[in-house]
Parts: C-alpha cells; sequence; structure tokens
C-alpha cells in the first residue's frame, strides 16, 4: 500500500481531507479526517493526516491517542484574533477601558457593534462567532442602566477629548441629526417633527460634537419636536464645564443658526466660524458688479465685509467673507431653470401646480415670480461665512482662508453621522424607553470613536477594515497532549494595516 493525503472539494463548498491508501493492482482506501472552511483549517488537517501516516515510525511522539485510529483531531478554538486585537487595541488606547472602569460587558458591546450591528440580544452570537465569550443576555440587560447614566458617556467624552488635545484655540464642530422610530404615538420623547426624509413617525434629535477632524466628542440626545437650534448651546456649554475650557470655536451650519440663536452665542462669549444664509445679495456683491458691469467675478473670489461691534459692545466685532465659486453658480442655475421651466407649465396649465417656491398666487392668479428668479440666480454661487475671531490659532490675523478651510470641516462631522447611522446602525429600533435608548447611543458614540481612529491609523474605510480582517482566523487544534496553533497567512495590505495600529500608542 502506498498512502498519500489529498484534497478534494464536497458539495457545499467545504474541502474535504482524506488519505488514500492504493496498492499496485488499483485498489484504493479512503480515510476521511475531516472538513474545512478556511486555508487555515485545511492546513491542520494535512498536519493531522501526516502525523496519522508517520505514526509508528518512531520520529517524534506526539501523544495521539491510537485507541481511536480515524478520528479527526479537535479544533479547540478558533478566533477572529486580528480582528478583535486591533478594535480591542484601539478601545484601550482611547482610555475608554480605564473609563469604564474595565467593564467587559461594555467593551464587548462596543466591539460587536462594529463588527456587525445587530441586537443586544443577537450580540452573543456575534461575539461567538468571533471566538470570544459573550455574556449572558440577563447580563447585558442589568447593565444597560449603568451605561444610560449622564456621567458613563461624560467619562467617555473626556477620553475623546484628551485623545483631541482640545485646547481654547481648538475648532469644534457642531451638527444634528434625526432617527425615527416605528411606532404610532409619542411618548414625550419620542415625538414627530422636522424631518429632511419628510417622516411622520415619530423621532428623536441627535446633536453631535466633533473635533475638526471629526472624531466625536460628545453626543446628546433631545426631543424630537425640539428645533434644531436648540440644541446647539446647551451641548457646548455642558462640554466647556465638563472639560473647564474658557472658550472652543464652534463651527457650524448656516441650518443651525437663527438670529436669535447667534445672540445666544455671542452672550455666552463663544468663538464661532458659522454659515449664513444670504436672502439678498450683499452688499460688497452689489458694488463689486456695478464697478465691473462687463466682467463676471473671478472664481474663487472672496469678498470682505467687516462688522464691527456697536457701542453698545454686547458683542465682538466680526467679519463676514463671501465666496463665490464657478461650480457652486453652475449647480445652482441649473436647480433654478429646472424650478423656473416647471413653474411655467404649471402657470400654463400643462402641469399641475405643486409646490414651487417660483409660482405665486396674487387675487387669485398664479404667475412666476420673475423678481425672485433675479435675485435667486443673481446669488447663485455665494456662499457666505461670518466669525467673531481676532486671531487664527497660531496668533496670525484672521484670514478668509482659515474661515472658510474651518467651515468646509464640517464634512467630517458629516461622515461621522453617515458612519453612525449605516456602518453602526444607530437607529435604536429594538429600544422603547429612553434609559436603553440613551445606553445604545452610548454604546454607538463609543464604537464611532473607536471606528474613527482605526480610519485614521489604517486609511482604510471600518466597513473595509472589518470585512478584511475578519476573514483570518486562529486556530488551535489538539493532537494528543500537545496544542498546535494555526492562522490564515496575512495579505502585505492587511498586515500593514495591523502593524500601524499596534504601532500607534494614542497620538492623534
Amino acid at each position: 500500500m502506498c498512502p498519500y493525503v489529498r484534497t478534494v472539494k464536497t458539495s457545499s463548498g467545504a474541502t474535504a481531507v482524506q488519505i488514500v491508501y492504493s496498492s499496485h493492482r488499483g485498489s484504493r482506501d479512503i480515510e476521511h479526517l475531516g472538513s474545512a472552511h478556511s486555508s487555515a483549517e485545511v492546513e491542520l488537517l494535512k498536519a493531522a493526516a501526516r502525523q496519522r501516516l508517520a505514526a509508528g515510525q518512531g520520529e517524534l511522539d506526539l501523544g495521539l491517542d491510537t485507541a481511536a485510529p480515524g478520528g479527526p483531531l479537535p479544533v479547540t478554538s478558533s478566533r477572529m484574533a486580528h480582528l478583535w486585537d486591533a478594535l480591542a487595541h484601539a478601545y484601550r488606547v482611547l482610555g475608554f477601558a480605564e473609563a469604564a472602569g474595565g467593564d467587559a460587558v461594555f467593551a464587548q458591546l462596543v466591539l460587536a457593534r462594529i463588527i456587525e450591528p445587530t441586537s443586544k440580544l443577537d450580540s452573543a452570537r456575534v461575539l461567538d462567532e468571533t471566538g470570544i465569550s459573550a455574556p449572558s443576555y440577563r447580563t447585558v440587560l442589568r447593565r444597560l442602566p449603568a451605561y444610560a447614566k449622564p456621567a458613563w458617556r461624560q467619562r467617555l467624552s473626556a477620553a475623546c477629548a484628551r485623545h483631541a488635545g482640545l485646547g481654547p484655540a481648538s475648532l469644534v464642530l457642531y451638527d444634528v441629526s434625526t432617527l425615527y422610530f416605528e411606532t404610532d404615538t409619542g411618548d414625550g420623547f419620542r415625538e414627530p417633527g422636522f424631518s429632511k426624509e419628510r417622516r411622520l413617525d415619530p423621532q428623536i434629535t441627535i446633536g453631535l460634537l466633533t473635533d475638526a477632524s471629526g472624531f466625536p466628542l460628545m453626543v446628546s440626545a433631545f426631543e424630537g419636536n425640539k428645533a434644531e437650534t436648540k440644541t446647539m448651546l446647551p451641548v457646548i456649554r455642558a462640554f466647556l464645564a465638563a472639560h473647564r475650557l474658557p472658550d472652543v470655536t464652534v463651527v457650524a451650519d448656516a441650518g443651525m443658526i437663527s438670529a436669535a440663536n447667534q445672540k445666544e452665542i455671542e452672550a455666552a462669549g463663544l468663538s464661532f466660524i458659522l454659515g449664513m444664509r444670504l436672502p439678498e445679495v450683499p452688499y460688497v456683491v452689489s458694488q463689486w458688479r456695478r464697478e465691473h458691469p462687463d466682467e463676471d467675478i473671478p472664481d474663487g473670489h472672496v469678498f470682505t465685509q467687516p462688522w464691527p461691534a456697536g457701542p453698545r459692545g454686547d458683542r465682538r466685532d466680526q467679519v463676514i467673507y463671501y465666496q463665490y465659486r464657478h461650480d457652486r453658480a453652475r449647480r445652482t442655475l441649473r436647480g433654478i431653470g429646472e424650478q423656473v421651466a416647471k413653474a411655467e407649465n404649471a402657470v400654463a396649465g400643462r402641469a399641475p401646480i405643486k409646490r414651487n417656491r417660483f409660482i405665486q398666487l396674487s387675487e387669485g392668479t398664479h404667475t412666476v415670480n420673475r423678481e425672485l428668479e433675479a435675485k435667486a440666480r443673481a446669488l447663485a454661487g455665494i456662499k457666505g461665512y461670518i466669525t467673531n475671531l481676532a486671531a487664527c490659532p497660531d496668533g496670525t490675523p484672521i484670514t478668509a482662508d482659515f474661515v472658510i478651510a474651518a467651515y468646509h470641516r464640517l464634512s467630517g462631522i458629516e461622515k461621522s453621522f453617515r458612519m453612525s447611522k449605516h456602518d453602526l446602525q444607530a437607529r435604536p429600533v429594538y429600544h422603547h424607553q429612553r434609559d436603553s435608548i440613551e445606553a445604545h447611543l452610548t454604546i454607538v458614540f463609543a464604537g464611532l470613536a473607536v471606528s474613527r481612529w482605526i480610519e485614521a491609523r489604517t486609511g482604510w474605510s471600518i466597513r473595509k477594515f472589518v470585512r478584511t480582517a475578519r476573514r483570518y482566523r486562529t486556530i488551535e487544534i489538539q493532537a494528543g497532549g500537545h496544542a498546535i496553533t494555526a492562522a490564515d497567512p496575512l495579505p502585505d495590505e492587511l498586515r500593514g494595516a495591523l502593524d500601524r495600529i499596534h504601532r500607534s500608542s494614542g497620538a492623534h
């Protein structure tokens, strides 16, 4: 008999490892050792087959149990070690282990949500598949009220602030989003309110504060019917008080700011860079057009309009910058043209009259508002930015470039919201009481911070990192009295990403 080891594909897609005993007469006996679903498991089974073939030759005593010949060697553990260890390292580097008082259940819920967002009950399955011993569901339910307490989230926020290295001159970004619930009636917290998706379901409003890169610093939940402009100041004040900061520079979109809200920000003594709504063509723009009647505004041109404080001294000096961009004008003019065309068709009776800002009703007659159209076209391409800063963080006088660049950093907080909603599935669909919702948001907040840290270190999206790293497992197999460890070989790209993670000590 001439035995050899072979592998064959099974109908289920697994790889079977077999020992084939063939004779010179052509007869064959086949011994099946087991089936594997990864290259590491295949290699382990091949090693077991070679050990079986070498049995009795006196080469190496592995202590194999010869009383059960032909039985497959047991796999004692299988872990997504590379993925879990990387996420756990980020969790520790951010200071969350200390902030959470070493609570292992909280850490497991946070990292499990990054690997696969699912319900608290189903998170046990995610942990088991990862190779981590999961807490019981009763233990999770018992711990959730602690995670809902403001002090718990404040400790996480403090760890994030230390990691970000915030100081009085730091930029912080603020924005809001909504999370809706599939329920018919509100309860005082989950209430119908303004929705960009035009949904009528009860919702809550989420206020997120980040540093200039979009790294999360604080998250707060508000009633769904509370005006977005009424959420920013409480969050900023709470953040400054918690971290004993005299001032930071708040960057926010025009949609977050009303005239009353801006006065409150001024009264609070805060520095700001804000986007502006432009109801009319600014004077400095009109003046330029009068002086250059036959010229187009150059792309990127910035108009500067100082706005000194009045004699009452109830605010600081301010500066408004108006920037013109060709691409912005092109997109806006195309939208205006489409809306005006629809308005003309509706007024002419060729289409039903729907909501359209260029249709006006006067004395029972619908007409196209040409005055509004002319003003909209004159404003196309112009965006306003207002600040009360006198100097940049390095002490040099404030510039338009700094203000506009700081405002454009709001894309970082928009990315964090997208990650929260899609990668971490922040909508607490399985929770109904406020404490449960707050605990869920605390877990999502910590998961967002870990995810942004991983992205900053690797240059990968968190989705790509999880999808790639979870395929490579570390396996232990018991061969008699010996434990054999094997692992899938890592591709160079993933090995480089893991090296960058584990080399980092937390510098932001």
